[in-house]
């Protein structure tokens, strides 16, 4: 079942890492988004919440458990509202609390809990056997908007990456936002305290930077940016993703780093 803390927090804080000095450009990825929607599957979670492992371990499955021309691009979002009642999430931003409080304004849902899933914006609570479906139902429909996404290292120690998103709506008379985040795979957690005390976590796809929104004009939206990569991210388990989503937090179309590899060139150590 859901579970509901005792209290919550909600703050915008957008996660902007001061830039890196240019460098000799080595590893680069580019990826444009398809004809037909991608799946954006938000899952909300944090590591002091008992219900939310199983849900991490579907989201960690997700890509495997899919045919292989599904479309899907996953986030594990943590939240700092478990973060008094025990332990504390190392992964957990502000910013997430505010996205996930977003989606739920836009659908006049009064409650954020952990675990929550969203895809393309709307919540799905029949996460458990629901997922596949709804990832088929939106391969299906055509795509409203496109992504162009890039990626470089510019360090030769591969400590820095450029990003470069360009997006365009089919209607350019219509309103929307470009976001671009990195998320990680490949993270292990020994918690010490809380409900998930003594218990070992998993986690993939987990969300370390978040930027945006970036609004469009005239039916267009870009974003170019340098990032300095903390010594703890591994860069073999990290991805840059782009999303686009309109007026009321429907994704129009997705698209990550997942079809190069590696998806970005290696960096320090395990946190």
């Amino acid at each position: 079942m859901p579970r509901y803390p005792a209290a919550f927090a909600s703050a915008v804080l957008l996660a902007l890492v001061p830039p890196a000095p240019p460098a000799h450009a080595a590893a680069a990825c580019e990826v444009q988004s398809g004809t037909s929607t991608a799946a954006l599957v938000e899952l909300y979670t944090s590591e002091g919440c008992s219900s939310c492992p199983p849900a991490d371990s579907r989201l960690r499955a997700l890509r495997s458990q899919l045919p292989a021309n599904a479309v899907v691009v996953p986030l594990g979002l943590h939240v700092t509202y478990w973060d008094g009642l025990g332990w504390r999430d190392p992964f957990a931003q502000p910013a997430f609390d505010a996205r996930q409080r977003a989606l739920l304004d836009q659908r006049r849902l009064r409650v954020a809990y952990t675990p929550q899933f969203f895809v393309n914006g709307d919540e799905l609570r029949d996460w458990q056997s629901g997922l596949p479906a709804t990832i088929r139902r939106l391969n299906a429909t055509p795509a409203a908007a496109s992504i162009i996404l890039k990626t470089a290292s510019i360090t030769r120690a591969g400590t820095g990456l450029r990003l470069d998103v360009q997006a365009r709506l089919t209607d350019a008379q219509a309103a929307g936002d470009l976001y671009v985040a990195i998320t990680e795979s490949g993270l292990v957690s020994q918690v010490k305290r809380g409900e998930n005390g003594g218990a070992t976590l998993h986690h993939d796809d987990t969300v370390r930077l978040w930027l945006g929104p970036v609004a469009f004009t005239h039916g267009r939206a870009e974003l170019h940016s340098d990032i300095a990569l903390p010594p703890q991210w591994r860069g073999d388990g990290l991805r840059a993703l782009a999303f686009v989503q309109d007026q009321r937090a429907h994704v129009l179309q997705a698209v990550d780093t997942s079809a190069c590899v590696p998806p970005m060139a290696p960096t320090g150590s395990p946190q």
